[in-house]
């Protein structure tokens, strides 16, 4: 069943599984012809998607639009929440930190789950619309709770009992909400390009660079305009924007829904991996053919196959202890395997190690809304005669990452195609690989600044009152580095999870490039901690403290923190060269 109309909700449709994806596609393949029809693909209606139809930069380009305002609805309360938690809900400075920490890191973790239902059950666009409305529905409460005083603590009083429920509610029903676009909105405009052509690869590509330009424009009018409102205006009036921007976001996707293309789910990818892994553990050796045999029925009537030769050959040499899921004999009819899917199951498992090479440039990134943000406030901020936030500072990554995406992708890709004669320039992996090498960079310059700056605390003494006589600006150098990696990198891992995955896991595998950000948060989360127990000491009751305890920052050790960051990062690009050096792309790119 398909919903008729586009304001119609995937909460009237049945959960698509296997037994009707089948039907589906037969469905495309008849109604359209060879050349005409996108097969796995239907439009909003549920019919077959036509190529010159549906899909192309057209379609696309709604998504990016509703980028922006996704992403500011999102970073304007994000960027900013530790103030409100602090100085409204008289949370400790800690609990805001880790409030806000576990916040942001659960978002980004659910896009898995967004991911998830996007490839097993619903498409992308019906994930949308309904992660739209849960985000919509937090943003209500949290607005309440900031315009009602009835609602918040009074001055003094931590929030406790039934206003932590409604904050809390209204936090991760938000949560919730961005989890689900950030896994299918990316692999929503990813869809709408025809991989089969030269051109598709390029358009696809430049869509990936101005995914990322969205998402910074977005981050832009969050911390300069959303924030300042936040800060002068009121927190009410900054939910409240953030609440109008994701509710009208939604009216903008559904325009395009008559040129849209929607990739038809095909089943749980997990239940597949989860198949061929106990497949191959507990199958026993056996004759090739008869078990082939065997599975012949699964590969007839699989839906919307990927690769017709894979249905013919059998599993290749690449890992070739999962070949057992294919080869040998199962333990029951429900572990026969294709072999498609076993090669769908390595594909994946090779993506497994970029992906945790990627966490600790996440780790670092985590650093911005933190200690970044310490060091800056005890700075001098003002820029002429206006005094600019702190919470503001990533404006200037945002605005070099704007700068930076179309100069990349109209002079530098172009240039690097002719040198290298792939079709995005400059490979996925190479990209990847700049984003991490700049983090150790920017590492470097982080912890150099935080000596610039302990030097002129030191020097005007600790009785001096007010900002120290230094500017800002110096800590905006980590922010640029920090920036650039992250433009490099997770740009280069959409198109790279995108592009490598099996049409069929494609949202669930581009949603671990979200996934690496909450991955890098707990981890920054948890290394902190591990520093200061490592590094606080007590001998003859005279105890040293932990490099990052104290009630100063001037008296915190932040730079041996950022300088043990450089090193481990360096440590991480080794890995990562590792693990690229030996991947080959099944996209066919060149290495």
């Amino acid at each position: 069943m398909h919903p008729s109309s586009p304001l119609q909700l995937p909460f009237s449709l049945r959960i698509i599984n296997q037994s009707i994806n089948p039907l589906i596609t037969l469905s495309v393949q008849e109604e359209g012809t060879e050349a005409e029809a996108c097969v796995g693909y239907v439009d909003w209606k549920g019919k077959p998607a036509v190529r010159g139809k549906h899909g192309g930069m057209l379609a696309a380009s709604f998504v990016l639009a509703v980028e922006i305002m996704e992403n500011m609805a999102y970073l304007a309360n994000a960027s900013n929440l530790v103030t409100y938690l602090a100085g409204f809900m008289h949370f400790s400075l800690s609990r805001s930190a880790t409030t806000v920490t576990n916040f942001m890191a659960t978002a980004f973790l659910l896009a898995l789950l967004g991911g998830f239902l996007s490839d097993a059950f619903f498409t992308a666009y019906h994930i949308y619309l309904i992660s739209a409305l849960l985000e919509f529905l937090g943003l209500v409460i949290l607005a309440v709770q900031a315009k009602t005083a009835s609602l918040k603590p009074p001055p003094g009083e931590e929030a406790a009992g039934g206003k932590t429920v409604i904050l809390f509610a209204g936090l991760y029903l938000t949560a919730l909400g961005v989890g689900g676009i950030k896994g299918s909105l990316a692999p929503h405009g990813g869809e709408q390009f025809d991989e089969s052509t030269a051109r598709g690869h390029k358009a696809r590509s430049t869509f990936f660079n101005y995914f990322i330009f969205c998402l910074a424009s977005g981050g832009l009018l969050a911390v300069t305009f959303v924030v300042w409102v936040e800060d002068n205006k009121g927190w009410q009036w900054g939910f409240g924007i953030s609440t109008i921007t994701i509710l009208l976001s939604i009216p903008v996707f559904l325009a395009g829904s008559p040129l849209y293309r929607n990739k038809v789910p095909t089943g749980s990818p997990v239940t597949t991996i989860a198949k061929v892994l106990l497949a191959a553990i507990s199958s026993r050796r056996g004759n090739f053919q008869s078990a082939r045999n065997a599975v012949v029925d699964l590969e007839q009537s699989s839906p919307a196959k990927e690769s017709k030769e894979s249905e013919v050959r059998g599993p290749g040499e690449e890992l070739k202890w999962l070949n057992r899921a294919a080869e040998g004999r199962p333990l029951h009819r429900a572990l026969l395997c294709a072999a498609h899917e076993v090669e769908d199951v390595k594909v994946v498992l090779k993506l497994l190690p970029i992906f945790l090479s990627t966490i600790m440039l996440s780790c670092c990134l985590a650093q911005l809304s933190t200690f970044s943000v310490q060091q800056a406030a005890t700075m001098d901020t003002r820029v002429g005669g206006l005094k600019v936030p702190p919470a503001s500072l990533p404006v200037f990554p945002v605005i070099f990452i704007m700068a930076l995406v179309p100069l990349y992708d109209h002079a530098i890709v172009p240039l690097a195609r002719r040198a290298t004669g792939s079709d995005t320039g400059i490979t996925h992996l190479q990209r990847i690989g700049m984003g991490l090498a700049l983090s150790v960079v920017a590492m470097a310059v982080a912890a150099a600044v935080e000596m610039k700056r302990k030097r002129v605390a030191l020097r005007v003494g600790e009785g001096f009152k007010g900002p120290l006589p230094i500017t800002f600006f110096w800590v905006a150098f980590q922010y640029l580095f920090l920036g650039s990696a992250d433009l490099f990198t997770l740009a280069g891992l959409l198109e790279f999870f995108f592009s490598e995955a099996p049409a069929r896991m494609r949202s669930l595998a581009t949603s671990l490039s979200w996934a690496s950000l909450a991955m890098g948060y707990y981890l920054s989360s948890a290394l902190v901690s591990m520093v200061n127990r490592v590094t606080t000491t007590s001998s003859g009751g005279v105890g040293r403290k932990g490099w990052l305890s104290g009630g100063s920052l001037n008296r915190y050790h932040l730079d041996r923190f950022y300088w043990l960051m450089c090193v481990l990062s360096a440590l991480n690009l080794a890995n990562f060269v590792f693990w690229a050096t030996r991947y080959r792309y099944r996209s066919g790119q060149k290495q």
